[in-house]
Parts: C-alpha cells; structure tokens; sequence
C-alpha cells in the first residue's frame, strides 16, 4: 500500500482537520486518512490519485500540494 503526504494550508481546528478528513476519505482508492492539524499535513494510505487528493482538499475549502 502507497502513501502520499500532502501540505495542508487554512486548517485552523479541530472542525478543520475533520473536514479535511471527510474530503479525502470520500476519493476513491483511499483506504486511510491521518491529517495533523500541528504540521499541518495530511498522509494519505490506499492508491488514489494525487491529483484528485488536492481537488478534495481545495473543494472543502482549503489549500493543499
């Protein structure tokens, strides 16, 4: 199973992190989700595109390379 690290950017509670969270877990081949709201990082487990990882994050209202 890969991992992909993602630079979170506007997180700024605990709310934050949970919809980051949700916005990842629903993209397809995602299989685990740790967001660090501190580091302000998301790894995600499973095959999904990185691509569509980021679309997730802008989305739900924040920034993410």
């Amino acid at each position: 199973m890969s991992q992909t690290t993602l630079k979170v950017e506007g997180m700024t509670c605990n709310h934050c992190k949970m919809r980051v969270e949700k916005a990842l877990q629903g993209v397809s081949g995602v299989e685990g989700v740790q967001v660090d709201l501190n580091g302000k990082a998301a790894v995600v487990s499973g095959v999904a595109d990185r691509a569509q990882l980021i679309k997730a994050v802008v989305e739900a209202g924040y920034s993410a390379e």
